[in-house]
């Protein structure tokens, strides 16, 4: 059998892959510690399962409008106005199966052969593949921890093209951690101001956010970027909901048309369930949220701490999501004690998942091969316990 040529121009998520190999390894009974998962440890909270309940109760179980229902879409208004004084009519919203599918859905929609997207590295590492296969180019702009992983205004003017057509924004930021402040989110949308592109706002972490620092996307900060900017977001991260696959982007009606339009030809409508479910979670206590956000910056804290107290290594302390992604590029060069010399990220990571149990995702995946991500999404327990065989595995290098 021919597979059509895109399936060998992209490869499958190694994250998934990741967790994947984690958790066969768990169910055979081996000790790994997993800090490969991208979703929160945490049960989603209990008033949103009780709507997910008492939709199918009521019998929400038939197909919906393929952009999404109007509660739903009224409760995503709300929220855009309630949190960041951000207005959009029912036309201006589209719901997908997940933020990841609604940025697909944006690439399917937007990109074509010849567009270029602008994406800073490290990067999570769906963009680049859905521009490919959209047809388009992926421009990425290095960042590196001296610039706390963010590009600058001059970074992006150097990176804009006659053929770019959007850039992608992620803040806070998968895998890195790092979030912009109002004022470098400034600079950057005065560059955006002279050009003609897209701006892609990927604000799913938004609620998870620490050190006392402010949220903000550059739409709230420059205002006139609004008719070019498409927000994405949804209930994944913020309220443990990762399976129930509700995504949502906010922005120009022509674009959210087309989106549905791709959509319709899909997957049709998200869940019904879950939808019924995400309003009660836009609308209803936000109290779970803020104690996850405690015990996730208590984890963040520590990993950090433990992180840049082992010898060689630099862990940038990350102000959102929750993630770190350290430097171990230390362990280049070195020989295992089973003779295996480390080049690179991905035989750094085989190493631990091998030898110490520790699973942990390469950073060879999202552009940065001197680092790798680890999700600080586990127990004090299992992150205390990963530390402690990192830190022996390395010392174990020769």
């Amino acid at each position: 059998m021919k597979l059509a040529d895109r399936v060998n121009k992209i490869q499958p998520s190694p994250t998934l892959a990741i967790d994947a190999k984690a958790k066969a390894l768990k169910a055979q009974g081996v000790d790994v510690i997993g800090f490969g998962a991208g979703e929160p440890d945490f049960d989603t909270p209990a008033n949103i399962r009780e709507a997910g309940k008492k939709a199918i109760d009521a019998g929400f179980t038939r197909y919906m409008p393929v952009g999404g229902a109007d509660d739903l879409k009224d409760a995503i208004i709300a929220k855009m106005k309630r949190d960041h004084n951000l207005e959009y009519t029912r036309d201006e919203i589209s719901v997908a199966c997940g933020a990841k599918h609604t940025l697909y859905n944006i690439s399917q929609a937007l990109v074509q052969e010849g567009d270029e997207v602008i994406i800073p590295a490290p990067y999570w590492v769906s963009y680049p593949d859905q521009v490919v296969l959209a047809g388009g180019t992926p421009v990425f702009i290095e960042t590196g921890e001296e610039t706390a992983f963010k590009i600058t205004p001059a970074q992006l003017e150097n990176a804009i093209t006659a053929n770019t057509k959007a850039l992608i924004l992620n803040s806070p930021c998968n895998p890195t951690g790092t979030s912009y402040s109002e004022a470098e989110l400034k600079a950057l949308g005065e560059v955006c101001l002279k050009h003609n592109f897209l701006i892609i706002s990927d604000d799913i972490y938004e609620r998870l956010i620490y050190d006392g620092m402010k949220f903000a996307n550059i739409v709230q900060v420059v205002p006139e970027l609004k008719s070019r900017t498409v927000v994405v977001n949804g209930v994944s991260k913020t309220y443990a909901m990762t399976g129930w696959r509700i995504g949502y982007a906010c922005g120009p009606k022509e674009l959210m048309a087309a989106m549905t339009k791709m959509q319709s030809q899909s997957t049709s409508n998200a869940t019904s369930i879950a939808q019924k479910a995400s309003v009660e979670a836009l609308n209803g206590s936000q109290d779970a949220v803020a104690a996850m956000c405690v015990e996730f910056e208590k984890r963040r804290s520590y990993i950090v701490e433990r992180l840049n107290a082992m010898p060689g290594v630099s862990c940038f302390r990350s102000t959102g999501a929750f993630y770190v992604f350290p430097n171990f590029s230390c362990a280049y060069g070195k020989t295992t004690p089973a003779g295996t010399v480390i080049n690179n990220s991905t035989d750094f990571a085989a190493y631990l998942l091998e030898e110490a149990k520790v699973a942990l995702v390469p950073g060879v995946a999202f552009g940065a091969d001197k680092y790798a991500r680890l999700s600080y999404a586990i127990s004090m327990e299992s992150i205390t316990k990963g530390m402690d065989r990192i830190e022996e595995a390395i010392k174990n290098l020769k």
